[in-house]
């Protein structure tokens, strides 16, 4: 067959791999910091093992490198079979994987060695950033340009929300990092004071609304459907999931600062918005695991699905006890305590991280001709772990943040504290060791997964020319 006629998957391939790659050493970097915090001498004297400098490499190399990675497979391999056509500027797609992995490993030398901005989850400095929105820039042009040379009429509900998550990602990136170079390596932010913490909320609350959560919930739009076998649950309740959360999310950010210095009016603005954003959230979340309807019986036997629909708890579970966070009382609580790492890590983990195994699970065979991966009982191994690794790390989270509330506020009669914080600490000590242990289950799955993915791909069968069909 002419290779004009037929899909571009080598790129989708590409990414796909690295998705596994990162995922292994995003949550190795993860499990080793969880270790630090219970042995600090771990970081054997050396500046770039320091918890400081791992953390923001941890957090960089799962979202941005594993779930990034993920991001760019599926929706180039979605958008063309939803299009019925060959991925727009084939060069311009190749670009952006290379651009991708060389921005990813900048980062991997940059913030080890404490060249940061230090802004939670933007701190590479001005010219990795710069190389993000010219590759960023790239991707947008090969996914509209794939839009918009469709065969069909339709675009289907996916390619919206990839298309919102690559539209709001540029526009957060560029504006919260605006700022003044001084050396190749150091830059100061425009923004000073009250006004850079809201840029950076701005941020970094639609960093999970959309990177985390519109980019994977237009992976759970095809890969959920396509695994079942069933058509989508509602259509209508999609496009109304879609916009009421592209119109609700951008907005809140600012319970992120409750009792700091931002207005009152703004910290309340963010919560209010929060609490609406249940709304949409279980929308999508509803939605996802009704398509299911008649299909129930498939995850006796289907272990992919039992990853996807878990996902779908998760993300469920996730978007209530995010807007519950945000109120102001609860977040009395809650804030500053191991109760939000226990929240993130059940949304990164539970809802990102198994989706993304999932769908990989599912794109895999179908990228490289094969009728299915190697093992099927080696998936049904890794989604145990995997559960069973996020339910120990968020539900020793969430308790060992709420001892450390419920201490911190403690007051004797006269209005002294009741417990100094060297006390909390010690108190919640064996849910730092619970933590670790589900970190070690949660990464073992990814071994596993490394090995099914790597006897599935160097199977003998020939890769296939992927023919323009829906399929």
């Amino acid at each position: 067959m002419d290779t004009a006629a037929s899909y571009n998957d080598k790129v989708v391939r590409q990414f796909t791999i690295m998705v596994v790659v990162w995922g292994i050493v995003g949550m190795l970097v993860g499990v080793v910091i969880a270790a630090q915090l219970i042995w600090p001498a771990l970081n054997f004297d050396l500046p770039f093992l320091t918890y400081s400098r791992l953390r923001p490499l941890h957090t960089n190399a799962v979202i941005f490198a594993f779930g990034g990675s993920a991001l760019f497979a599926t929706s180039y391999y979605v958008v063309q079979r939803t299009c019925h056509t060959r991925l727009a500027f084939g060069k311009l797609a190749a670009f952006t994987f290379w651009g991708w992995q060389t921005i990813i490993l900048l980062a991997a030398i940059t913030l080890p060695l404490g060249i940061t901005q230090s802004k939670e989850y933007a701190e590479l400095e001005w010219p990795i950033d710069l190389l993000i929105a010219i590759v960023w820039v790239a991707y947008a042009i090969v996914f509209f340009g794939t839009v918009a040379k469709r065969r069909v009429k339709h675009i289907y509900v996916a390619n919206w929300f990839y298309g919102a998550f690559i539209i709001t990602v540029a526009v957060l990136h560029i504006f919260n990092n605006l700022s003044v170079p001084v050396t190749l390596t150091k830059s100061y932010m425009i923004y000073t004071g009250v006004v850079d913490a809201m840029m950076q909320w701005w941020y970094g609350h639609n960093a999970v609304g959309f990177f985390l959560t519109a980019g994977f919930l237009g992976m759970m739009y095809y890969f959920v459907p396509k695994q079942a076998g069933r058509p989508v649950y509602s259509y209508r309740l999609s496009v109304v999931h879609f916009w009421s959360l592209i119109a609700i999310y951008m907005w809140a950010g600012p319970h992120h600062l409750h009792y700091t210095s931002l207005p009152d009016w703004a910290q309340t603005l963010g919560m209010v918005f929060s609490v609406v954003l249940l709304a949409p959230s279980w929308g999508g979340m509803i939605n996802g695991i009704m398509t299911l309807s008649g299909a129930w019986h498939k995850l006796r036997s289907d272990p992919i699905l039992k990853f996807m629909i878990v996902a779908l708890s998760f993300y469920g579970m996730s978007t209530f006890e995010g807007p519950m966070m945000s109120i102001k009382t609860v977040n009395a609580l809650s804030h500053y305590t191991n109760w939000t790492i226990g929240h993130v890590h059940s949304g990164a983990l539970g809802w990102v991280a198994m989706m993304t195994i999932g769908s990989i699970y599912c794109l895999l065979p179908r990228l490289y001709n094969r009728d299915s991966m190697y093992s099927t009982k080696l998936i049904d191994v890794h989604f145990w772990t995997s559960t069973i690794g996020v339910v120990l790390y968020a539900v020793s989270m969430w308790i060992a943040g709420v001892t450390e509330g419920l201490m911190w506020r403690a007051v004797n009669a006269d209005g002294t504290l009741q417990y100094s914080f060297v006390e909390s600490l010690k108190a919640v000590e064996p849910y730092h060791y619970l933590r670790l242990l589900g970190g070690l289950i949660f990464f073992s799955g990814m071994l596993i997964m490394a090995y099914n993915v790597w006897k599935t791909v160097s199977d003998k069968k020939p890769e296939p020319v992927a023919v323009l069909d829906p399929a």
